[in-house]
């Protein structure tokens, strides 16, 4: 009888501590991705020296969004961290509930558009209070394949976001 008291003790310190240090169960509970393993194999990204071209006198921005070649599935339902740039789709108060991240800023914004394999939309429960467009952030949560449409960008992945955090490599 002392023993299972003992090991139940252990068990709820053993949950309480990481119910208080949330990053010691969940530092290995997620794949990083980079912007490169978005592409299909053999698929280079879009040249530093086209991400600022802009060519004013031509239809908006989102016409000018080069094909996709296609997207990838090996990370589809999987938990992942991807960093990027947001571009604000919608809020609730004054944080962002979905947006989309982008690899470079700008994107979607200032410049065409990258390729849908290189856009990913996320939502979020939890309101982000964001610095705006120039802020790098990583996000964490299930990842998986959408074709998704909006005014901005045709989007070839979507991303249910459990947590937003600053940049960090």
């Amino acid at each position: 009888m002392v023993n299972r008291r003992f090991q139940r003790r252990s068990v709820l310190a053993g949950m309480a501590a990481m119910a208080l240090v949330p990053g010691i169960a969940q530092s290995e509970a997620y794949i990083d991705l980079d912007w490169e393993d978005l592409l299909p194999e053999n698929e280079t990204a879009i040249p530093n020296t086209l991400r600022g071209f802009i060519d004013h006198d031509k239809a908006p921005l989102s016409s000018q969004q080069p094909p996709s070649s296609g997207v990838r599935t090996d990370w589809d339902g999987q938990i992942v961290r991807l960093p990027g740039f947001i571009v604000p789709i919608d809020y609730s108060g004054t944080g962002v509930t979905a947006f989309i991240l982008v690899p470079y800023v700008g994107a979607c914004v200032h410049v065409p558009p990258p390729p849908a394999n290189q856009l990913v939309f996320v939502t979020t429960a939890t309101p982000y209070e964001t610095d705006g467009l120039f802020e790098p952030v990583n996000v964490i949560g299930m990842f998986g394949v959408s074709s998704v449409t909006t005014q901005l960008a045709e989007i070839g992945y979507a991303l249910s976001a459990d947590q937003i955090e600053p940049y960090r490599s």
